[in-house]
């Protein structure tokens, strides 16, 4: 695994299309000046992966804030959902996103939520992807993926897909950590982005991370990015203001020793506190 990632690092998709492995997430915020300048900081910062989605109902500000930035269309990589309740109308569900946003194309292009917990609902989220295929082949979508998928969920897409995921994204942080999945999803080629990479600032706190993160001169956020970037997975940490520069600054930066022991696979929690136990052996 390359540890020396950058900020202009990139994922290569099961299509052959290039991802950037950095992001920002928007969700929870709000459409119009609070969007807009996140994703305009984001931007100015060397982010080119901007995610977004229906359900946070500010498609139309990310959209804005991209095409206002000077920054050809093509450079900038856009994400975005589409939600259950769509799923009998997925088409019209996308061209409303696509309209939104305003930017020609989508990069990107998920199902937000399987809803396995309801009987009966295979055979529509197998509907939902023949009709996500078909808006790939007319190449208004760059990609095709999935979020929240558990490995039951893309065995059955993958049953009847001609098309597999290109992405699979999941909530992912050393204290939310499938390897199972992780791994079941780079064995079938997909790319595993992680959201609430930052555990939505609960545990920015917890002991492990801030000690870690002093002894090498971090902050919290970075080790946690760090952690997931080393886990190959791309990483869209919604905003919180002072995290974008502090992640583009950490993807600029050499690695220190101490985070090179998440090249294992299997790397989590326990094994952050073993490492701080040798920390002064590894400075």
């Amino acid at each position: 695994m390359n540890l020396q990632k950058n900020i202009g690092s990139q994922a290569v998709l099961n299509n052959g299309l290039n991802m950037p492995m950095l992001g920002l997430g928007v969700w929870q915020m709000r459409e119009g000046a609070e969007t807009e300048n996140a994703v305009r900081w984001a931007l100015d910062a060397g982010y080119r992966l901007i995610d977004s989605a229906k359900l946070y109902r500010n498609e139309r500000s990310v959209g804005r804030a991209v095409r206002s930035s000077g920054i050809r269309r093509e450079e900038i990589f856009v994400t975005t959902k589409l939600w259950p309740t769509d799923f009998g109308r997925v088409e019209r569900a996308f061209e409303g996103s696509l309209q939104r946003l305003d930017l020609g194309y989508i990069d990107l292009y998920l199902i937000h939520f399987p809803v396995a917990f309801i009987p009966g609902f295979a055979s529509i989220r197998r509907r939902v992807w023949s009709t996500l295929e078909k808006l790939y082949a007319r190449r208004l979508v760059r990609a095709i993926g999935v979020s929240n998928y558990d490995q039951s969920n893309i065995d059955e897409t993958m049953s009847a897909a001609t098309i597999p995921p290109a992405v699979n994204q999941i909530r992912l942080n050393p204290f939310v950590y499938d390897r199972k999945l992780i791994q079941f999803c780079q064995s079938r080629g997909i790319a595993v982005e992680a959201y609430s990479p930052l555990t939505r600032a609960r545990r920015l706190n917890h002991p492990v991370i801030t000690r870690i993160a002093a002894n090498h001169g971090r902050s919290p956020a970075q080790v946690l990015i760090r952690w997931a970037l080393q886990h190959g997975a791309i990483v869209i940490p919604i905003d919180i203001a002072s995290k974008i520069p502090e992640a583009a600054e950490l993807c600029g930066r050499r690695e220190t020793p101490i985070l090179e022991i998440a090249r294992s696979p299997d790397f989590t929690l326990e094994k952050l506190k073993d490492a701080l136990k040798r920390s002064a052996e590894i400075h």
